[in-house]
């Protein structure tokens, strides 16, 4: 597995209108990027740091992981995720070493990446997502 970076931080927030106006006017960070991801029943928005972004994640419905996660830890961070060069390859890797799988099969996500997630039980206690251009 070859991971080049941190691709983004997954912030959960209740309400993007509301949480943006902080990254913007008190960071000085300018958000680039409002997208719809219908399948996972989130809002995104997402800011530039250098290499890596933010991505805020409003939920969109009370079934969404995203909403679930606020009810039970409120607002905060919510995963981190690594660019990789073959999420297949990545998956693979993991499983062969005994990590717990959200995603076995990569699926569309934010910005037209591919992406998948390992479950917090296997990576002490950190939802982990892979992305691939």
């Amino acid at each position: 597995m070859n991971i080049s970076h941190i691709e983004h931080i997954g912030i959960a927030v209740k309400d993007l209108q509301t949480t943006i106006p902080y990254y913007e006017k008190v960071l000085g960070l300018k958000c680039y990027n409002i997208e719809e991801v219908v399948d996972q029943k989130v809002k995104t928005a997402f800011f530039k740091v250098g290499e890596t972004k933010l991505e805020l994640l409003e939920p969109t419905s009370e079934e969404s992981a995203v909403a679930k996660f606020i009810e039970k830890k409120g607002e905060g961070v919510h995963h981190i995720a690594f660019r990789v060069d073959s999420i297949v390859q990545a998956l693979d890797e993991c499983e062969s070493k005994g990590v717990q799988l959200i995603d076995k099969t990569p699926r569309k996500g934010a910005e037209g990446l591919t992406i998948a997630f390992l479950h917090p039980k296997s990576t002490a206690g950190v939802l982990t997502e892979f992305c691939e251009e």
